[in-house]
């Protein structure tokens, strides 16, 4: 197999649009598949029968294995080939589509979904770690810019994705489509990458560090199930006590990491990582913009579905705007960091701050929910948030060595699902406290909660623009 070093460019930079275009097909369908089922929820209820429980585990079950696993498949990919490891999980991730698409009940979908999340962990490490080997540095930010864009557009846009799959009803199929829809596309990714990606590992990477690899799994599932489940069940004295087993796991980890570096082993993580200040920022601020961002737009389609009465199409037209305001923004936002660096990240943070407080003033001038004024304040925040995600991947990974992107990028991706766990876990049980239909109308029910839920994100985008301001103050080459 060809070992590919780092792409090291001259300027002007080359940059291998097929290939990185290939792969970052990967990473979209990945990401919305963890927003697209949110809108068809109701109708896969309605079809299979699902309990609430049954449901949530339709939307978590992907979530949690897509969590629990990324690192690992970050890992495997250094020392086996990152294309051989894309291709793998494309191939798990579109064959679990297609079970997801034709199941006949509940549990059959659940523990599709869950094998989904492992194709997806398989699979999203691989295009941070081969943008990083094949790119060459100067092209790099606008790689990782684009791919800012593909990211945020996947989680912004999944839902209006959604509600014209089910709208649309092609062919009878109903909630159906959107796992339809990832076969014909991931058959498509599968045959381009095969032919016009190349293979890349790390050099010298020896064999898998399998007490880490149990260790950091067990203390990611003791972390992310309770904050998956815990608000559905009330927060019991289990959920508490599996954050407390999570904390000594993680723990355990860092010894056993230690242990196999001083041994001259291959640890799963090199904790030396996170003596970066770049990164261990980085990594606290994709926690904290994702679990703004899950918890806000899951807030968002409830209150128009079931506060407003909206149908899935419709609240799913209400992200357009919002959508297309991030895409223009984040495409700007890879052109200007080179030159103006941090202060883009800055003026975006400020922006969703600015944004989130727009959207408590409007509502707490209403008695209902003023739809057009709220989707403006979105509008708005979408803008910083083109400004802020886009160049972000950049910034966390620019002093990452090339034997560590695979796990870097891990990491990166499992803050991601972490950090949208804890939001619907937090902000949601905001909201969800406060919707609660009774004698008021759908409508001001919907317009109280979600007023809550904007409060707690203005709190959580004030802390993100006080983390940017500690990322280093250098600009993108």
């Amino acid at each position: 197999m060809t070992e590919l070093k780092p792409a090291v460019g001259t300027s002007p930079a080359v940059v291998p649009w097929t290939a990185v275009s290939v792969v970052m097909v990967g990473m979209f369908m990945a990401i919305l598949d963890a927003y697209i089922v949110v809108v068809a929820g109701p109708a896969i209820r309605a079809d299979l029968g699902a309990t609430e429980g049954q449901l949530q585990w339709i939307l978590a079950g992907y979530q949690l294995s897509y969590a629990v696993l990324m690192i690992t498949g970050g890992r495997i990919a250094d020392m086996y080939g990152r294309k051989r490891i894309f291709l793998l999980g494309a191939a798990v991730f579109t064959l679990s589509s297609i079970v997801c698409a034709a199941a006949p009940d509940p549990g059959t979908l659940i523990a599709a979904r869950v094998v989904q999340g492992l194709g997806a962990a398989l699979l999203v490490p691989q295009v941070f770690a081969m943008i990083a080997v094949l790119v060459p540095e100067r092209g790099r930010h606008q790689v990782f810019g684009v791919l800012g864009v593909v990211i945020g557009m996947a989680s912004i846009g999944g839902q209006l994705i959604g509600g014209l799959l089910i709208s649309a009803d092609l062919f009878g199929a109903q909630w159906r489509a959107v796992f339809w829809v990832n076969v014909p596309i991931g058959v498509a990714m599968i045959l381009l990458a095969a032919k016009l990606v190349p293979e890349s590992r790390v050099a010298g990477a020896r064999r898998l560090d399998v007490p880490g690899v149990l260790a950091l799994s067990t203390a990611l599932f003791l972390l992310t199930f309770p904050l998956i489940q815990g608000r559905e069940a009330g927060w019991p004295w289990w959920t508490w006590a599996c954050f407390a087993a999570s904390a000594a796991a993680f723990a355990l980890f860092a010894a056993i990491e230690r242990r196999v570096a001083d041994a001259g082993g291959d640890p799963l993580v090199d904790l030396a990582l996170f003596a970066q200040r770049s990164f261990t920022v980085g990594i606290v601020l994709v926690l904290c913009v994702y679990a703004l961002l899950t918890s806000y737009y899951l807030a968002l389609s409830i209150s128009l579905q079931e506060g407003l009465g909206m149908s899935a199409l419709g609240a799913g037209l209400m992200y357009a705007p919002g959508a297309a305001t991030f895409f223009v923004l984040g495409m700007v936002a890879s052109r200007v960091v080179p030159k103006y660096g941090r202060r883009v990240l800055e003026l975006g943070s400020i922006l969703m701050v600015v944004g989130y407080l727009c959207t408590v003033v409007v509502l707490l001038s209403s008695s209902g929910f003023p739809v057009a004024l709220v989707i403006a304040t979105i509008v708005l925040q979408c803008a910083g948030g083109g400004l802020l995600i886009t160049p972000l991947l950049n910034t966390v990974l620019s002093g990452v060595g090339p034997a560590a992107v695979g796990t870097a990028s891990g990491a990166l991706s499992t803050a991601q699902q972490i950090g949208g766990a804890l939001g619907v876990a937090v902000i949601g049980a905001v909201f969800f406290a406060a919707f609660q239909p009774g004698a008021d109308t759908g409508v001001a029910v919907a317009g109280h909660a979600f007023l809550m839920s904007s409060i707690a994100n203005f709190a959580v985008a004030i802390v993100i623009s006080v983390l940017v301001r500690q990322l280093p103050a250098v600009r993108a080459k």
